[in-house]
């Protein structure tokens, strides 16, 4: 069936000589694996130089029920982007996010909400002139609503522990193993005040972040199955 959508690319595959694969988070169908020419043709409506790491795109799309791979008939970026591939820090967020993003999301039914939170992160994330070293700490934050497991970050005292099971703060060390010391916890409790518009304000040192993000990709381990490494964590870290 033809249809008109917008979608967020995820990542890319050499398929063979001829095709790449590209999985791309769609507003109608969630995340879709699209079949894509290599051929550089000025009559190619389909042009491969579209799909880097969350380019924003607009397609025509054929959708058949019983195919794991579907086909685009015609695409055009739905947002230009240019600090995304030329600013190194950008880069690593959009790399990182992107894998981060293949991994996390699930057929979850209405694909809308999560498919506008991401594309107007990515605008985001495109025009802020402002400190970017927390984007990727709101933006996980955000997704996990979305996805339904946000933690609850209110109810938060200089003795409190997080119960990474549960998704919140209490007062004694659970029976599991799965929780965060009074320390780590202080440095959590933080996020709940944080946003894209105010991120540029909140100074956490580099080990502090480090442990934030370990202990993020953690909780949506505990909350979703089979979730793998990121190979793209190591280079955030170095970087942010």
């Amino acid at each position: 069936m033809l249809q008109k959508t917008r979608g967020v690319v995820l990542n890319t595959i050499n398929y063979n000589d001829k095709y790449l694969l590209v999985r791309i988070y769609t507003e109608v169908a969630g995340q879709v694996t699209y079949m894509v020419p290599k051929t550089k043709s000025r009559s190619n409506k389909v042009p491969r130089s579209l799909f880097s790491p969350l380019a924003v795109l607009e397609m025509e799309v054929d959708h058949q029920p019983k195919r794991d791979i579907q086909r685009i008939r015609e695409a055009r970026s739905g947002l230009q982007l240019y600090a995304i591939p030329t600013h190194m820090g950008k880069t690593s967020l959009a790399f990182f996010l992107s894998e981060f993003l293949s991994r996390v999301l699930r057929d979850t039914g209405d694909s809308r909400p999560v498919f506008e939170f991401i594309s107007q992160s990515v605008q985001i994330l495109e025009m802020t002139d402002k400190n970017i070293a927390n984007f990727h700490l709101v933006f996980m934050l955000r997704l996990s609503r979305l996805l339904g497991f946000y933690p609850n970050l209110e109810d938060y005292n200089k003795l409190s522990v997080f119960d990474m099971m549960n998704g919140e703060f209490i007062q004694y060390q659970p029976a599991h193993r799965h929780f965060l010391g009074v320390g780590d916890s202080e440095v959590l409790s933080r996020l709940a005040r944080i946003t894209y518009e105010n991120m540029h304000h909140f100074a956490f040192n580099r080990n502090d972040r480090v442990t934030i993000v370990n202990r993020m990709i953690e909780y949506y381990r505990l909350h979703l199955y089979d979730f793998p490494q990121l190979k793209s964590l190591e280079v955030l870290h170095e970087l942010f």
